[in-house]
């Protein structure tokens, strides 16, 4: 169960450094910006979900 919950992995994928020897282009960075967009909209929403519950 405790690993279901650990969101330690997505924090560190947004604050990661970036890697000077890893050759870079357009089609990987689209996929990580839309892969930070989509953790990032998830996380708003499961907020979102949460915040209503509660009130």
């Amino acid at each position: 169960m405790k690993g279901l919950f650990d969101f330690s992995e997505v924090a560190t994928y947004f604050f990661r450094k970036k890697d000077p020897k890893r050759k870079t282009n357009f089609n990987l960075r689209s996929m990580h910006f839309i892969n930070k967009l989509s953790m990032l909209m998830f996380l708003v929403a499961l907020f979102i979900l949460i915040f209503r519950h509660v009130l």
